[in-house]
């Protein structure tokens, strides 16, 4: 057993592991004439598929990186396409943060148990968290049959050689051999495996049959979650999975593992001249391989980065100088698009271009149109640019050309603008209309492998070459001229006054303190999920509950606004080009020091708070978890006046309009 190594764990930062990669491999720069290009989208948009034709790795020799009609990026991945031998390097997720989701995927198949359930279902429950986001079971294994739980104008000449496109022949079984797949790890015994994972169901039937609630206050399970996690049988339950885990690092003898002083691995990296030998070893850590489930390290990577002079067919045989930057799915509904998470925006900030990757099919849903209104009011929307798949796809009787299709796609696009112009005004509208017509590419059948001599390869080639022509382009930020922007504190004032109110406003719907028509109230489960984070200082997030990116968003947008009533610091710009330069730059300012106070605020200060609220248990703990956020976290952190103030004298208001007027002093902007 190794239950030992996470007992003293301490949660491992995402910017900790940033670094480790970067001790092992740095990121090239804007210096080194290198483009930082972040790949963003829905799940599913196709977003890695791009990666590999940029690459060139072909989808059934190399598979990488790994694609599926599914979630299959949760790790940041970083590639810099670069001349010399290949490298790689894989930080893994700290023991804490893979023991929570064992603890909750135990939870979870224990209420299975006690409802019932299919032993399927829980079987699957406990090792395939219900986010997605770690399925265990491509590391331990599974049992055989058991499954895991005013439009822009388009000119034709664009389209003329492109009227009909071919449907892609992404048939299973088209292409069977897969010679980049890894090996099985010897030494490593399925069956024990399952046995493993048979016991340790058998053991939480046995915790739920010795709890027996016959408890009809609707917080039965609640209880159950907390009993659960007091039971040191639990706990031995998920030490012994970890323990199962751990062996697969012991027996992979390729390349070089380094653990914490846990025990637990913290960095894996490898280095080979042979491409093909490089890409067997590294899929090892990033595959989804179904006929290799229980020899996979998959689902316990938090990040990889690889380099290597990765070059596809149809380019001039010159290595572009890109860092492509792809992570996890934005997901798919409005609910799970309320803010980017933390980490995205901050690589937004720190990038040349974003790629926005959207299914030409189904475009411009929930997702990519938070994307599109975060990268405006970061003052960012100069490095967006607009990638459509499945250009193939869209099909329809009044659809009788390319150019059809592209007008049919860019009216979905103009329904986002539109709605852009009513929120924050027509100098933003017009931004974004002109960034989308000089900044889109449609791409057809890139599942497959391109050649010119077919109609997708030869039009998406040429769609692919201006891709790469945008991204170059996108690393000349604009001048500013001379002229600054000048602005009354009173309306940003106001306007951080109403983000706040906001921000309350929305997050009294989620916990359930307040009735919010338009906002869904979230489980117990989550919201205990959430606490549990926060009171470790682990994440600032749990699934799609986001506090301080949804606080970051909202300032955003009402500072954002306000932005657009400027006066001007001499001669107005004669062109709204240059007024956009000006103003975006002081907005980019702005949100880059808005991430210090709302850290500060809602996750170090109430630290001892959120501990409180992630301990209550028992009858009404759900209500008073929901109040105690609400109140002693939220409403005491962020505030607008002096009432109900943490120990600090100073306002959250007053923490926000300080880091505006720095951000004004920063760039010469006149606030009176």
């Amino acid at each position: 057993m190794i239950s030992a190594f996470y007992d003293s764990a301490e949660p491992r930062r995402l910017d900790a592991s940033v670094t480790l990669r970067d001790d092992h491999l740095p990121l090239p720069t804007i210096e080194d004439d290198y483009r930082r290009v972040l790949m963003i989208g829905t799940t599913g948009a196709g977003k890695t598929t791009v990666i590999r034709q940029i690459l060139g790795t072909d989808p059934d020799r190399d598979r990488f990186p790994s694609t599926s009609t599914a979630k299959t990026t949760v790790a940041d991945t970083e590639i810099i396409v670069a001349e010399g031998t290949y490298k790689a390097v894989v930080t893994f997720f700290s023991s804490d943060e893979v023991t929570d989701h064992l603890l909750e995927n135990g939870v979870r198949a224990a209420l299975l148990i006690r409802s019932g359930a299919a032993p399927d279902a829980i079987r699957s429950a406990l090792l395939d968290h219900e986010n997605q986001r770690f399925r265990f079971s491509y590391v331990l294994g599974r049992k055989q049959n058991v499954k895991a739980a005013v439009p822009v104008a388009v000119e034709p000449s664009e389209f003329d050689e492109f009227d009909e496109f071919e449907e892609s022949d992404s048939s299973p079984g088209a292409n069977p051999v897969f010679d980049a797949e890894p090996t099985p790890l010897e030494g490593i015994d399925l069956d024990f495996s399952s046995s493993q994972i048979d016991a340790a169901i058998e053991g939480l039937k046995f915790l739920v049959s010795s709890h027996a609630s016959t408890s009809d206050d609707g917080e039965a399970d609640e209880k159950l979650d907390s009993w659960l996690r007091q039971q040191e049988m639990f706990h031995g339950i998920v030490d012994s999975l970890l323990d199962d885990m751990d062996k697969r690092f012991r027996v992979q003898h390729i390349g070089t593992l380094s653990r914490d002083h846990t025990g637990w691995p913290e960095t894996w990296h490898f280095e080979s001249d042979d491409r093909a030998t490089f890409l067997k070893t590294v899929n090892r850590f990033t595959s989804n391989y179904a006929p290799l489930f229980g020899h996979l390290l998959t689902p316990l990577v938090d990040g990889i980065r690889v380099s290597g002079p990765f070059l596809p067919d149809w380019t001039d045989g010159e290595l572009p100088k890109v860092v492509l930057i792809d992570g996890e799915g934005l997901g798919h509904t409005a609910k799970s698009s309320a803010a980017l998470p933390t980490t995205v925006a901050h690589t937004i900030n720190q990038v040349d271009a974003v790629v926005l990757v959207d299914n030409a099919q189904q475009p411009m849903q929930a997702a990519p149109t938070a994307a599109i209104r975060s990268i405006l009011t970061s003052g960012n929307i100069e490095k967006l640019i607009f990638c459509f798949t499945h250009f193939e796809g869209v099909q329809g009787d009044n659809l009788t050309s390319a150019s059809d299709r592209a007008h049919h796609i860019l009216a979905s696009v103009d329904n986002v603008i539109s709605a852009i112009r009513n929120d924050f005004g027509q100098r933003p509208e017009q931004s974004v209309r002109e960034r989308l017509a000089d900044n889109r590419v449609f791409l057809a059948g890139i599942d497959q492998q391109l050649k010119p001599g077919n109609r997708n390869g030869k039009w998406s080639i040429s769609q692919f070459k201006k891709l790469l022509e945008m991204i170059e382009r996108s690393a000349t930020a604009p001048e500013s001229g001379l002229t600054t922007p000048a602005y009354e504190r009173a309306s940003l004032i106001e306007a951080i006054e109403t983000g706040i109110r906001q921000f309350h406003y929305r997050w009294g719907g989620i916990l359930g303190t307040a009735e919010v028509e338009e906002v869904q109230k979230q489980s117990w489960q989550k919201i205990k999920a959430l606490s549990k984070r926060f009171a470790e200082g682990s994440a600032d997030q749990y699934e799609t509950l986001r506090p301080n990116a949804e606080l970051r968003e909202s300032l955003k947008e009402e500072i954002y606004k306000a932005l657009e009533r400027p006066r001007w610091n001499g001669r107005p710009p004669e062109t709204a080009e240059d007024q956009a330069v000006a103003i975006d730059h002081f907005a980019n300012k702005i949100a880059q020091r808005l991430v210090d106070p709302i850290q500060k605020r809602l996750s170090e200060l109430p630290r001892s708070d959120w501990q409180i609220s992630y301990n209550y248990s028992g009858t009404g703990s759900t209500v008073l978890r929901a109040a105690h956020i609400s109140h002693d976290i939220f409403a005491k952190n962020v505030t607008v006046h002096g009432e109900g103030q943490n120990s600090e004298s100073t306002t959250f208001l007053q923490i926000v309009a300080a880091a505006v007027e720095a951000a004004a002093a920063e760039t010469e902007v006149s606030l009176t």
